[in-house]
């Protein structure tokens, strides 16, 4: 039977041009079911060419061996759209080669290499993986792959930005940048730099106000006669980050030792303990290890941030404030200060921010447990070093909680001078870690930029989340608490006066003392360029007792909920204090103070003085009192006395709780005068550190040791040790479990790893145990090139 011809003749997508032969003409031919007779195509000039160009897709025609029928061919008209990546050359027509060639791009490179110079200007060199990763505000190159030559006389281009779910031109978040001939700051332009046949390199300069997080990039072409709009979707992204190096953007720091400690430091010193008994950790900050940005900014997507507000370091500070706790929007942290660790990690047994922030990200945002304020705040500033704003950890000792906006420290005390737990709610913590950032601050008065307190351990709610900050460290020391976000509980913190109230017969409470030093003591944070430790609390408060402190106190109160407070000074001629030998109580054995009492009046003084120690935690909530004493003091004129107050292993060693913190609190009343005595002491017993030893040369792929060794203080048995080990550049995160160790016996642990990184490294160790805690320890290795 012969085979039936069907001859479609229609409008090909090559007959758009002038000067092109007619339509090419098919022929199909449908087959019997014997295959006996052969396939019969008549070949145009368009299939001619594209055999030529690529044979293996489009090979010459042969006899077909299946049964194949065709019973419909559709032609659909050529309707002029974008499209991607068309053929790069059009094909032959009769012979003769096309008049235009379109313009697109077959690809793009982003010169992402982390030792290229875009990397390299941009200062994110030491981000690990090949991620093109930048600053705002400053010119970065890439280079395009042509199908042709580019003519800036008749051709037009422009590259595409887009981030966020929706992007939109309006709102910075869809971006167009158009190629100019010379770049001008604070737009965004791209400019032609240098041209080699069908390559072009491209200058590219940002906003200092460009929006941060990840886009997409992709490249819009048109040729002479813009009838052809190609759009190649690059298939990359690129990371925008705040730029500290840029003057017009709103994190410009403008001290380049600054800049490297509190951008490009990766590892920082975590401050801790009491005012008279100050320890420090090592914690690795490491925002630049692998995953780490990944992760950065799965947090602010997760924050469902408008997207379109991330331009701003102050929106960006307060989601990450509140991102960074669990409390109520699932975030990073779970707090914990029960004591009670089962299901989780002891927060004190964290030594770096890299495994939490991995841990929530590959767990698609699930609460890491658990965290205390120092673990919160280091985790902060990996964050926001990360993302590009100045950031410090910072410590303050005996740091109040101010729970009902007095902006005073309120201990309630009954008729007989004890203590009323349940309206005592306000407290004194030891110390409480929150953190720095800077930024100009465009939203308050003028001279309120700089340094910004941000906490991201949850305390009390601001605009229904738990967060705090960013607040002005200016306003906090000049007591101007009506400034947003959050000073006045900043203010309370670091410079509130603690208020003794008793209660009358009546039921009614009167003020009886008024204690202007208790809190605030010693704000501390690392040194630029040193593991010192910088005390500024001169940035946060004035001296204690000027004017100007005062001032600022009594200003601060006005806006609080009890602004009489400060209504009538009272006398004093009787002091108390509390001293300690060298650096306080070790753990494992008797803790002893020293109670100073002083006359300063030129009569005899008669006081009763009542001593209570009790077992705390270190946010100042009290477990349970471990010792009473009440003593009788007699003072001559002008005389001093010195009693010694002891508090026996045997009392305390079964009740403690994290940070084997304890508070002595002394209340009483001068017989002659009634003047009240009162003054409440914060106390640590003191752990031994892990000793940190490096073995053998390091050098990057040379595998070497170190030694952790660990003497246990107490006559006990310490249970089911465990190690952790890490080291950003040495070696990853992991546990080593030692398990008992018994009474004051020491333990050696040997390390072997591989360096990967040159220069000074750190390798950090803490222990985590139930009986033990805020044990650690660091070793500088110096790591040479291979």
């Amino acid at each position: 039977m012969p085979s039936e011809r069907l001859s479609v003749r229609g409008v090909s997508g090559v007959g758009r041009f002038p000067g092109t032969a007619p339509p090419t003409r098919v022929q199909v031919s449908i087959n019997p079911n014997d295959g006996s007779e052969k396939v019969e195509v008549e070949e145009g000039g368009c299939r001619r060419w594209l055999r030529k160009m690529c044979p293996c897709c489009c090979s010459k025609p042969r006899a077909s061996t299946s049964y194949d029928v065709t019973d419909k061919v559709e032609v659909v008209p050529f309707t002029p759209t974008p499209r991607e990546d068309p053929p790069t050359f059009l094909p032959l027509v009769n012979g003769n080669e096309m008049e235009e060639v379109k313009l697109c791009v077959r690809a793009v490179d982003l010169l992402s290499t982390p030792s290229g110079q875009n990397r390299t200007e941009h200062r994110t060199n030491a981000f690990q993986g090949d991620r093109l990763i930048l600053r705002r505000g400053q010119t970065f190159q890439i280079q395009l792959e042509l199908s042709r030559p580019y003519s800036p006389d008749t051709d037009t281009m422009h590259l595409d930005l887009k981030t966020g779910p929706t992007p939109i031109v309006s709102k910075g978040t869809h971006v167009i940048v158009p190629l100019v001939e010379e770049l001008e700051d604070d737009r965004w332009e791209a400019k032609v730099v240098e041209q080699s046949g069908n390559t072009v390199k491209l200058s590219v300069n940002s906003t200092p106000k460009a929006v941060v997080g990840q886009y997409a990039l992709s490249v819009t072409t048109c040729s002479a006669k813009g009838d052809d709009v190609i759009v190649h979707d690059s298939g990359k992204s690129v990371v925008m980050l705040f730029n500290p190096w840029c003057e017009e953007d709103s994190v410009f720091l403008d001290d380049d030792d600054e800049r490297k400690e509190y951008v490009l430091n990766d590892t920082g010193r975590i401050y801790y303990g009491t005012e008279k008994q100050i320890g420090a950790r090592t914690w690795n900050f490491g925002q630049f290890q692998e995953g780490i940005l990944e992760a950065c900014l799965f947090l602010l997507e997760k924050s469902e941030i408008a997207v379109a507000g991330c331009w701003d370091p102050i929106n960006v500070v307060r989601v990450i404030s509140a991102m960074i706790n669990a409390q109520d929007d699932y975030g990073v942290l779970m707090g914990n200060w029960s004591g009670d660790y089962s299901g989780g990690t002891s927060p004190a047994a964290w030594s770096s921010s890299v495994d939490i922030l991995k841990q929530y990200h590959k767990s698609d945002g699930t609460p890491v447990a658990y965290g205390q304020c120092w673990v919160f705040s280091g985790v902060t500033t990996s964050v926001l070093r990360c993302l590009g704003i100045p950031a410090r950890s910072v410590t303050n000792f005996q740091s109040a909680h101010d729970t009902d906006v007095s902006l005073t420290t309120d201990v309630y005390l009954d008729e007989n001078m004890e203590p009323i737990h349940l309206l005592n709610k306000d407290s004194v913590w030891n110390f409480h870690v929150w953190n720095d950032c800077w930024m100009a601050r465009p939203d308050l008065p003028q001279g309120h930029g700089g340094w910004q307190a941000v906490d991201s351990t949850p305390q009390e709610t601001s605009q229904g989340t738990f967060r705090c900050g960013p607040a002005s460290v200016n306003a906090i020391r000049s007591g101007q608490v009506f400034l947003k976000y959050d000073t006045p509980f900043v203010f309370a913190e670091v410079n509130s006066d603690k208020i003794y109230w008793q209660r009358k017969l009546d039921g009614t409470f009167t003020q009886i003392y008024s204690e202007k030093k208790a809190v605030g003591h010693f704000i501390s944070t690392k040194a630029v360029g040193s593991d010192e430790r910088a005390d500024i609390t001169y940035l946060y408060k004035f001296s204690e007792d000027s004017e100007e402190e005062r001032i600022s106190v009594e200003t601060a109160s006005r806006y609080g909920s009890k602004p009489e407070t400060y209504s009538a000074a009272m006398a004093e001629d009787v002091q108390v204090e509390v001293t300690m030998d060298g650096e306080g109580p070790r753990m494992g054995a008797d803790a002893h103070l020293s109670i100073s009492m002083k006359n300063l009046s030129p009569f005899p003084r008669c006081a009763v003085l009542h001593s209570q120690a009790a077992v705390m935690y270190y946010t100042g909530v009290l477990k349970g009192t471990v010792k009473k004493d009440t003593l009788t003091i007699q003072l001559l004129a002008n005389e001093e006395k010195h009693i010694d107050w002891v508090l026996p292993y045997q009392q305390y060693q079964d009740q403690l709780v994290d940070q084997a913190a304890l508070m002595l609190t002394l209340s009483g009343r001068v017989s002659e005068t009634q003047q009240v005595l009162a003054n409440q002491t914060t106390f640590r017993l003191r752990t031994p550190d892990l000793e940190l030893k490096a073995v053998g040369e390091a050098v990057v792929g040379k595998e070497m040791a170190a030694k952790i060794s660990f003497t246990n203080p107490l006559p006990r048995t310490l249970q089911g040790v465990t190690f952790r080990v890490e080291g950003l550049g040495l070696q990853k995160g992991h546990k080593v479990v030692v398990g008992d160790v018994s009474a004051n016996s020491t333990v050696t642990v040997t390390e072997h790893f591989v360096p990967t990184q040159p220069g000074l490294r750190k390798l950090v160790a803490s222990l985590d145990c139930k009986q033990l805690s805020q044990v650690h320890g660091v070793a500088d290795i110096l790591v040479l090139e291979a």
